[in-house]
């Protein structure tokens, strides 16, 4: 390991990035680097700007993954470089505003039924139940369901946070069956070597096969699971700042999308169709078929 990436990598330790996050940066920076086939550091604004249009040229790269890029050279040469001037001109890739996709009820039944094997489903359950992402779900412990208060403990979140959701009443014995079959130890959802937690690819895995075996038109992943846990709370009354907390979601603006997907907020809005006089049936008769 050079010098260079051993001081990055304790840059990024030292302020508590989680591990996902060191290895995207680093590799990011490594990859920067091997695109010139230069040591980064001796790289300046030119080669980023270089760099940033080769990325942008490829088209399959999602615009998350480019942003992943310029915050690891952000960092690299604010913080290890200490070079802030170099990085000003940097931009971030403009997120499209798509709105998430939702499953209605009878789509969630429907996509758990599909799932063949009990540990997948009853992980997918678990996602649905309390909205949570595939990754939190994938790390829960045994420890953490506390059915005394009914409530999931979820640590070390996004953003390194904890926060608790509430066990679904209709969620517990299912839990408890499970136990008693499996009798998991330490993580709740072992993987196929039982001293690790399952891994999130194999849930993503699961829940495609059951979107082709339900012949769902909707493109669903574990994260639509959690999607449409917010939509519903939000439909059947739920303030928005409640569905926030239970998200875990810093800021309420990134709730706030699911506002525009909530039935009861869609529907509860008149067209202008419906208020204009009566044509006395002309514009329905020119649409009749002959």
């Amino acid at each position: 390991m050079t010098p260079m990436r051993q001081r990055m990598l304790d840059e990024l330790r030292r302020r508590n990035y989680s591990e996902k996050t060191v290895t995207l940066y680093v590799a990011a920076v490594a990859r920067f680097a091997a695109h010139f086939k230069r040591c980064p550091s001796t790289l300046g604004a030119d080669e980023i700007r270089a760099w940033q249009m080769h990325l942008r040229d490829d088209r399959k790269l999602a615009w998350a993954t480019y942003n992943v890029y310029v915050c690891a050279l952000r960092f690299f040469y604010v913080v290890v470089l200490g070079r802030p001037t170099t990085v000003v001109d940097i931009p971030y890739a403009r997120r499209p505003k798509k709105l998430p996709v939702v499953l209605a009820q009878s789509e969630v039944v429907a996509l758990l039924e599909a799932v063949p094997r009990a540990r997948d489903r009853v992980i997918l359950t678990v996602a649905y139940s309390a909205g949570l992402r595939v990754s939190e779900v994938c790390a829960l412990q045994v420890g953490d369901v506390d059915s005394a208060r009914m409530m999931l403990h979820i640590k070390n979140g996004k953003g390194q946070k904890d926060r608790l959701v509430p066990l679904a009443a209709r969620l517990l014995p299912l839990l408890r069956a499970w136990w008693q079959v499996f009798r998991p130890q330490t993580w709740l959802f072992p993987g196929e070597e039982c001293h690790q937690a399952v891994h999130p690819r194999t849930v993503q895995r699961a829940i495609s096969s059951a979107v082709q075996a339900t012949g769902l038109l909707k493109r669903a992943t574990p994260h639509t699971l959690r999607h449409s846990f917010a939509t519903h709370l939000l439909e059947t009354g739920i303030d928005i700042r409640t569905v926030q907390a239970l998200l875990g979601h810093a800021r309420l603006s990134t709730t706030q999308v699911y506002n525009h997907v909530a039935r009861r907020v869609v529907r509860a809005t008149h067209s202008p169709l419906d208020s204009l006089p009566e044509s006395g049936g002309h514009a329905e008769r020119s649409l009749s078929v002959r």
